[in-house]
């Protein structure tokens, strides 16, 4: 965002981690100083003042009369860091509802803490710019309400200057309320996201005020559209000149113009410019190029205000026939749906723990994330836009109370405002490439209700802001396109089982995407004889099969979506349901499934098995599947299930072959059990995209796979027979980490045999203690059904393996 970046005082200092090889593992931090609760910039008139306002914070869950006044005693309140979430530390509730995760979200909360406006910025405007508070907040300054918001999700600010002190502390007290809100997942409760404060002179660049278009994009150059809107809160009129200035993304200023023109008191006024920039560096996947403008601001030669936005050139069509084209080149969307929540995290948005999630998917092939279903912390827009993947921007689920819509919400007014501070905040974006204004809405799909009134008055609000990027709806109900809803906007997206079908036949002139596919579930780890019939076919041990062959019965396993974009190529690409398993939603084991079951209230599970990797990020099969079409010219060889099945010697145990090898040959002990070729023209899915032992006699030892393409060996990948667990092997995401109290880093714990062989089976308790300058952020194993807490010194080990999440404090030392 134009206004989110952090003064260089207030930059984190680096620790680092060194290798870590044993539970008690060794990690060196330096820091050269601490941050401090709140750090101003010096004050200064010309100086915009951006403070995050991370530390300090008081908080109490449940209703506090009297909690908005200024001399109240909040001295034995909790103490904690925003972005926060009080859900997340449980406990789990064991009989409530697994759709939304077992945790105590619901409920209401207060957040409290103080401001000292610096000295020389009386005059000043003063903002709170929060990025999303579950739910309805209502906002207190001095004891004074300021204002209140409703969809959690979304960002808002307020202008607090006229309730605010000029001198000594403010009191700022925050009430959120989850109780009327639904969720069909996970929500997670609190303020979950940043809050930043910023001070500008009262002639200023307003909050996400600047629009960047790239109007004209060629080989040689390129034309760099820039709109500044200036509000003037002062009493004096006057001309104002707005210099633009284009920075590279080394860092130098290449190019700047500027504009002049009036601005009434109490008044706005739009400051256009555009600039020629030659032979531009182009955003692409994999490859964020990102410029910077800045924006200068000055009256009779003194500068009054000046902010950042950051912006990437590209081009962005999509064709009816052959669809996504960036920079003029065929991209094929490999995308999957996110969830907000970070696993054993909650909600509580967090740069690094996205960072690592985003990392994990790229390596897998993944070039687009659909924010499903709710407008994403800007944080990973951000980071999207430097690593080079698109970004299906979508705002809600339903237009009820799961966007916090309620029965006394005037429909229009919510659209008008929640679209607006959507689109304008994430508008200068290059990785968005779609706007999305709902998922499987039933009456904007049935015109029942007055659905396509407010489907079009969605849409419409969306283009307002923004016509460079086309608009659309998810659908669910194949017949629906009957209704013509299509005819709103522009993108036919639709959800599983090639329902896109029957739309594509009476609008083929709009491009086709697969909004959600595959839905497979599986547990990692876990794996059940015999193979299953169909791919509804689920046990009773309340896991799935992690031979990625079950799905519900409105889905369908990962081959087929594979399969339908190969003879359809008409198809841009597709959502995977869901790039991991998150909290809530854990079908089929669900309260559905445990009524029909006979088995007791509360028996379903917690988080999802949708995931590609499990809650705590730890790959599953799938991944190597994913990996192995996504990308082709990488080599992946993997072989599944694990070779520890005491008890089934002799017995038939099926082995897969993952790979991007057309062919591989399999050894069990050294003897070949043969060569499997995929079948690219057969109409079973998985034969195009999988290789198959169906009948392998088991027998401890050692199986290994041979992996070729057109007759040249590509590489192979060895499985043994693990002996008792015997140690821990502990192995950190990275050796180096920022001292500034919210770097992480994700240490993956596994149990192996004295010979370092994983030990797939192995479900030992795992004790952890800290010492020093860092604390437990989380624990986790990927277990849908544990109800251990995910804020613990403690966990069991679920299929050989664990997560310990370690966060940074902010000073130097050690942890032991």
């Amino acid at each position: 965002m134009s206004n989110s970046t952090p003064s260089p005082s207030l930059q984190s200092r680096i620790l680092s981690l060194s290798s870590l090889s044993s539970l008690h593992a060794l990690l060196a931090l330096f820091a050269l100083f601490a941050l401090l609760s709140f750090q101003f910039l010096p004050a200064s008139a010309s100086a915009r003042n951006i403070t995050t306002l991370t530390y300090g914070w008081k908080f109490a869950k449940g209703p506090v009369e009297n909690a908005y006044r200024v001399k109240f005693d909040d001295s034995k309140w909790q103490d904690v860091t925003i972005p926060h979430d009080w859900a997340i530390a449980g406990p789990f509730i064991p009989d409530a509802n697994g759709n939304t995760g077992k945790l105590p979200w619901k409920g209401e909360g207060w957040y409290r803490n103080k401001l000292i406006i610096p000295k020389g910025c009386e005059g000043n405007r003063v903002y709170l710019v929060f990025d999303g508070i579950l739910t309805s907040p209502e906002i207190y300054i001095n004891g004074r309400l300021a204002g209140t918001w409703d969809y959690g999700y979304n960002s808002f600010y307020l202008d607090i200057t006229d309730l605010l002190l000029p001198k000594g502390e403010n009191t700022v007290a925050i009430h959120a309320d989850t109780r009327n809100h639904d969720s069909r997942w996970y929500p997670g409760a609190g303020i979950f996201r940043k809050i930043q404060m910023v001070i500008v002179n009262p002639v200023h660049v307003a909050i996400w005020g600047t629009r960047i278009i790239t109007p004209i994009v060629k080989p040689n150059y390129a034309d760099v559209r820039i709109i500044s809107t200036l509000l003037n809160r002062s009493s004096v009129p006057g001309d104002i000149t707005v210099e633009q200035d284009i920075i590279s993304p080394k860092g130098k200023v290449i190019a700047k113009k500027t504009a002049s023109g009036p601005t009434a008191p109490g008044g706005s006024n739009d400051f256009e410019t555009t600039i020629t920039l030659p032979s531009p560096g182009l955003w692409e996947i994999n490859n964020g190029v990102m410029y910077t403008v800045k924006t200068i601001v000055s009256m009779g030669g003194e500068i009054l205000d000046s902010c950042r936005t950051p912006f990437g050139i590209r081009t962005l069509r999509f064709t009816p026939d052959h669809g996504l084209y960036l920079n003029d080149k065929r991209v094929q969307l490999k995308g999957v749906n996110l969830h907000h929540d970070l696993g054993p995290l909650g909600v509580a948005f967090s740069t690094r723990a996205m960072t690592h999630r985003l990392e994990q998917l790229q390596a897998m092939g993944c070039n687009a994330i659909r924010t499903s279903h709710n407008t994403a912390a800007p944080e990973m827009l951000d980071l999207c836009d430097k690593m080079g993947i698109l970004v299906f921007d979508e705002v809600f689920d339903k237009y009820d109370q799961k966007a916090d819509i309620g029965p006394e919400t005037g429909f229009d007014e919510f659209a008008s405002r929640n679209i607006r501070n959507f689109v304008i905040r994430d508008r200068n974006h290059p990785s968005v490439f779609i706007w999305s204004v709902g998922n499987e809405m039933g009456d904007e799909q049935t015109n029942t209700n007055g659905g396509f009134r407010q489907l079009s008055t969605m849409v419409n609000y969306v283009r307002k802001y923004d016509e460079t990027r086309p608009v659309t709806m998810v659908c669910d109900n194949r017949n629906s396109a009957l209704t013509r809803h299509f005819d709103y906007y522009d993108v036919h997206c639709w959800n599983y089982g090639r329902r896109y079908d029957l739309a594509r036949q009476m609008e083929p002139g709009k491009p086709v995407i697969i909004s959600e596919s595959a839905s497979t579930v599986s547990t990692r780890g876990f794996y059940e004889l015999p193979l299953p019939g169909k791919k509804t076919d689920f046990g009773t041990a309340m896991q799935v099969s992690s031979y990625d062959l079950n799905a519900p019965e409105w889905a369908e396993i990962a081959d087929d979506d594979f399969m339908w974009q190969q003879d359809e190529p008409y198809v841009a690409g597709e959502f995977v349901w869901t790039g991991f398993d998150y909290l809530g939603e854990p079908t089929p084991y669900n309260s559905g499934w445990t009524t029909t079951h006979g088995m007791a209230a509360g028996d379903d599970s917690h988080s999802s098995y949708f995931g590609i990797l499990d809650l705590c990020g730890i790959p599953k099969d799938r991944y190597y599947l994913y990996k192995s079409y996504w990308m082709p010219g990488v080599t992946t060889v993997h072989i599944l299930p694990h070779w520890n099945w005491p008890g089934m010697t002799g017995k038939n145990v099926p082995v897969f072959v993952y790979t991007n090898g057309d062919c591989a040959e399999l050894f069990l002990n050294g003897k070949s059990l043969g060569t499997r070729c995929k079948k690219p023209g057969s109409p079973k899915s998985a034969e195009r995209f999988r290789l198959m032992w169906d009948s392998v006699a088991y027998e401890p030892g050692e199986l290994r796979a041979v992996a070729s393409r057109e007759g040249e060996v590509i590489g192979e990948e060895t499985m043994k027979t693990a002996g008792e667990p015997y140690r821990l092997q502990i192995t950190p995401d990275r050796t180096t980490i920022s001292a500034d109290g919210a770097d992480l880093s994700f240490i993956l714990v596994e149990a192996v045999d004295k010979d370092g062989i994983p030990c797939p089976l192995a479900d030992n308790l795992v004790e952890f203690k800290l010492a020093g300058p860092g604390t437990i952020a989380g624990v986790g194993n990927g277990n849908p059904r544990s109800m251990e807490p995910f804020q613990a010194g403690n966990i069991h080990l679920f299929f050989g393996k664990a997560m310990l999440i370690v966060r940074s404090e902010r000073k130097k030392g050690k942890i032991e």
